[in-house]
C-alpha cells in the first residue's frame, strides 16, 4: 500500500494518495512513513503551512535514515517555495508607483507581562519566532532585535520592500511602520525663540529654516503631537595621562532638550531647543530671581516652560523615547548625514545625534498621520 501511495505522489496524484492513506490511518497510524505521505499529500494540495508542521514534528522522532532525507527535502522545498512568493511580491512592491523610493523600516515595542502567562506562549517569544520566519533569521537573533521599549531602526531600503514587511509583520501581529525618507525633509521647521502668550491662543516668535523671523499665532487644538528628546553636547577636552602627557579627547559635557510640537493642518513643526530659547524674553517664567546665563535656572525655566505645555496638551501623543531610538539609528551614518537636523547648539563639528532627532520627530509625524489616515478609512 505504501509503495502505491509514494507512486501516486510521485504522479502529482494527490486525491488518489489521500484515498489510499485513509484506511492506513485507521490501523497503522502511528507508523512515520504513513505520517510523512500525510504531509505530503498536504504540500501537494497547497496546505504547505500544515505539511511544514507535520514535518518538523516528525523528524526529531526519526532515525530511518532514508526517512530523515526525504522529510528535510520536504521541508526545504516549503522554504523555497515562501521565498520565492516572497521575491515575487517584493518585486511587485517595489514597482508601484514610488516603490523605488528609499525609505526606514521602524519596529515598535512589543507589549509583554511582568507575570509569566500559563494559557499561551510569551508575547515576545511568539513575536521572535515569527519575525525570524519573515526575514529568515535564527529565533534567537530575531529576539534581540525586537524592541521591548521604544522604536528600532531596522532597515533602509526601497519602500516598496519596507511596505511588504510592514504588510508581512502585521499579520502576525509585530508592530511597524515604514516612512519614505524624502518626507521628512517635507516638513516645515520653525526655531521657536519665545512664546508671547500660552492663552488663550499661543503666539510664538520663530524663524524658519531660511533663517526669516516673525511671529505665529496657533490655536492648541492645532497641535497634534510632541517629541521629546535630550541631545548629548560634546566638547573637545585636553588630559594628562599617567604618565603626565597631555591628550586631547572628545568628552560628553551635556544633554540639551529638545521639545517638537507637532501642527499636521499646517505642516508645520515648532521645535523648541534649550540652547535656543530665549527665557529672559516673552511670557514670564518661574525660577527668574536670577540670570537665566545660570545653568541651573535655565533648567528650572525650561522644566517650567515644559509643565505649561504639558497642562494644555495632556491629550495628544507624546514621544519620548529618543535615547532609545537613537542607539540603532546612528549606525546609519550616511542617513543622518544626508539630513539637515534644523538645530543650531553651536557645536564645534558636526554630530549625527542632531539628525537622529529630526529623523525621530519626523518618523513620529508621519507615523501618526498613517495613523490619522487608516482610522478615517474604516469610518
Amino acid at each position: 500500500m505504501l509503495k502505491q501511495i509514494a507512486a501516486a505522489i510521485g504522479q502529482e496524484d494527490y486525491k488518489t494518495a489521500a484515498k489510499l492513506l485513509k484506511p492506513l490511518l485507521k490501523t497503522e497510524k502511528n507508523n512515520p512513513w504513513v505520517q510523512f505521505y500525510v504531509g505530503r499529500v498536504q504540500e501537494g494540495m497547497g496546505k504547505r503551512a500544515e505539511a511544514e508542521r507535520l514535518y518538523l514534528k516528525l523528524l526529531p522522532q526519526i532515525t530511518n535514515p532514508k526517512l530523515m532525507a526525504q522529510i528535510r527535502q520536504g521541508i526545504r522545498r516549503i522554504e523555497q517555495h515562501h521565498t520565492n512568493q516572497q521575491q515575487d511580491a517584493i518585486a511587485q512592491a517595489v514597482e508601484t508607483p514610488g516603490g523605488e523610493e528609499q525609505g526606514v523600516l521602524i519596529l515598535e515595542p512589543i507589549i509583554t507581562y511582568s507575570a509569566p502567562r500559563l494559557d499561551k506562549i510569551n508575547p515576545k517569544q511568539a513575536a521572535a519566532q515569527a519575525f525570524a520566519k519573515v526575514f529568515k533569521i535564527d529565533a534567537y537573533t530575531a529576539r534581540l532585535q525586537l524592541p521591548s521599549r521604544g522604536w528600532r531602526l531596522y532597515r533602509t531600503g526601497k519602500i516598496g520592500e519596507l511596505h511588504y514587511y510592514v504588510q508581512a509583520l502585521q499579520s502576525v501581529n509585530i508592530p511597524c511602520f515604514a516612512v519614505p525618507i524624502a518626507q521628512v525633509p517635507q516638513l516645515q521647521i520653525f526655531t521657536v525663540h519665545y512664546f508671547n502668550a500660552l492663552s488663550p491662543r499661543p503666539k510664538v516668535r520663530c524663524m524658519n529654516a531660511e533663517g526669516k523671523a516673525g511671529e505665529m499665532t496657533f490655536a492648541w487644538s492645532e497641535v497634534q503631537g510632541r517629541v521629546l528628546g535630550r541631545i548629548p553636547f560634546f566638547e573637545s577636552v585636553v588630559t594628562v595621562d599617567a604618565k603626565h602627557r597631555l591628550t586631547r579627547k572628545t568628552q560628553k559635557q551635556d544633554h540639551i532638550a529638545v521639545c517638537d510640537l507637532h501642527l499636521p493642518s499646517k505642516g508645520y513643526i515648532l521645535r523648541l531647543c534649550e540652547r535656543s530659547y530665549a527665557f529672559n524674553r516673552g511670557i514670564r517664567l518661574a525660577s527668574e530671581e536670577r540670570s537665566p546665563i545660570e545653568r541651573d535656572t535655565v533648567s528650572q525655566s525650561w522644566q517650567y516652560l515644559m509643565e505649561q505645555l504639558t497642562q494644555r496638551l495632556k491629550d495628544i501623543p507624546t514621544f519620548a523615547e529618543f535615547d532609545t531610538f537613537a542607539s540603532s539609528a546612528l549606525d546609519c551614518r550616511e542617513l543622518l548625514g544626508s539630513l539637515e537636523p534644523h538645530l543650531d547648539l553651536e557645536r564645534r563639528e558636526p554630530s549625527l545625534w542632531d539628525g537622529a532627532f529630526h529623523l525621530y520627530s519626523g518618523l513620529a509625524y508621519w507615523r501618526s498621520r498613517s495613523v490619522e489616515n487608516h482610522a478615517e478609512s474604516l469610518h
